[in-house]
């Protein structure tokens, strides 16, 4: 696997000493990082393309980190963290989790409880990228496909029958298989099924009588 695609971990901490310690160790098993003071940096880096994830201090100068990963959320900036705090209470935890947080490890934490942490979360964001992906890519091959094509996947999906769309649509049911084809080539789908998985992907409304 070549660095960039093993990932990048951001590290936001404004102890220095904690930032080259979890840095030297995150270079000792080949994975890449950048450490920062302070949210702000980290918002004014340009951050690479690439599998990433966000080990963040709960307590920071100016803007503590749970508000931090809540602004990360408001900006669109989706990217795994995991909190690290040498103060932490559950209720802390709890919020932090359900606010999606990979992890929320307590200092001292093991080398090992922070590696497994960080390799979840470039695990997920790495899934996460790739769905992004697809849905573009099915994104796509939809806007391709011309309005009355788009009727006829919404009504197919909703599972019509040929004749069936053909009634609804006003129009012949060699028409309508003709459309069908058009549309199973350009979404490249083998089969119905896989055609109501993609629009249910794309949460396109099907259409019903």
């Amino acid at each position: 696997m070549t660095a960039a695609a093993a990932g990048m971990v951001f590290v936001i901490d404004d102890d220095a000493g904690v930032r080259a310690s979890i840095q030297g160790l995150l270079k000792s098993v080949g994975l890449r990082s950048e450490s920062f003071g302070t949210g702000q940096e980290f918002l004014r880096c340009k951050r690479p393309d690439t599998p990433s994830c966000l080990v963040l201090d709960v307590r920071l100068p100016g803007v503590n980190g749970l508000d931090f990963q809540r602004q990360l959320a408001d900006a669109g900036v989706l990217i795994p963290i995991i909190f690290i705090t040498g103060h932490g209470d559950i209720p802390m935890t709890v919020k932090a989790m359900k606010s999606g947080a990979v992890e929320f490890l307590t200092k001292p934490f093991r080398d090992q409880d922070l590696l497994d942490a960080i390799h979840q979360a470039l695990d997920r964001d790495r899934v996460s990228r790739q769905q992004q992906s697809d849905t573009a890519q099915l994104r796509k091959c939809y806007d391709s496909l011309t309005a009355r094509e788009r009727e006829v996947m919404g009504l197919v999906v909703s599972g019509m029958l040929n004749k069936q769309v053909a009634s609804e649509l006003g129009t012949s049911e060699i028409t309508v298989k003709i459309h069908r084809g058009n549309v199973m080539r350009k979404m490249r789908a083998e089969s119905l099924a896989e055609l109501v998985r993609m629009a249910a992907k794309l949460e396109i409304p099907s259409r019903t009588k």
